[in-house]
């Protein structure tokens, strides 16, 4: 079996966000950019899979610039087979971006595609569900525990209410959590090497995907600074001041 990983490569977790001056955007020139660490537990559990002998490869997808190739190599180093390369400057929306995703299914039949959950870029959350339902193929988001057996993918799912277990028939759709794993670290070895594993390069211009966005954002805005916090003697004083400020 085939996995398909989604790899993308966002702003690092540990970095200050600052809003650009005029308001089109966030500041990513001299930032540090890594992998979506929703990603990185993706690609993990698909390596853990091949090592059980459930999976023969592990494709990496990237969708991004002409640099995007180290970031790349970083998913070979981890341990990936091979990577694909969706060449584009624009950013895309998740329908978008499941678009190009339903393309490379199309041409490389997986068994299964792991994607994040979410990207902390965008938080949107949804491009997993919207893969699924364009390759009308079952989907399992949110995945903290995934066991493959006899054809179908069983996964603990963490809801609201807290567990659920499904089964899923493959070829599906699996969406990670940050309790599914614990990503391994990349040694030096393992750097040398992927430098001769192979990246398929492909503009996306070529898919034949349909790149029209249905929502544009006009400007961005960093969140208000907290006010300094107000001092109250007991609960009656705490209520009197919620309902001056028509909190209550």
């Amino acid at each position: 079996m085939k996995i398909l990983v989604g790899y993308k490569r966002v702003v690092d977790y540990n970095v200050r966000i600052q809003v650009k001056p005029d308001g089109t955007g966030v500041v990513t020139d001299g930032v540090k950019l890594s992998a979506n660490p929703f990603d990185d537990i993706a690609l993990e559990e698909a390596l853990r899979l091949r090592e059980k002998g459930v999976a023969e490869e592990v494709v990496a997808v990237g969708i991004g610039p002409a640099d995007l190739t180290a970031h790349l190599r970083n998913g070979l180093a981890m341990g990936a087979n091979r990577a694909i390369h969706v060449v584009t400057p624009d950013t895309l929306q998740p329908l978008t971006a499941a678009r190009v995703f339903l393309r490379l299914v199309e041409k490389e039949q997986p068994g299964l595609v792991i994607l994040g959950k979410q990207a902390i870029d965008d938080d949107a959350n949804q491009t997993g569900q919207m893969l699924a339902a364009l390759w009308d193929r079952p989907q399992a988001t949110f995945a903290s525990k995934l066991e493959i057996a006899n054809g179908k993918a069983t996964v603990t799912r963490e809801v609201d209410a807290g567990l659920e277990v499904i089964e899923a028939e493959l070829p599906a759709v699996i969406t990670t959590d940050l309790r599914l794993n614990e990503p391994r670290f990349i040694k030096l070895p393992d750097i040398m090497k992927a430098k001769s594993k192979p990246i398929d390069t492909i503009e996306f211009a070529s898919l034949g995907v349909d790149a029209h966005d249905q929502l544009k954002t006009m400007n961005y805005t960093a969140p208000a600074k907290r006010s300094k916090g107000v001092m109250v003697k007991d609960a009656a004083e705490l209520v009197a001041v919620l309902k001056q400020k028509g909190l209550l």
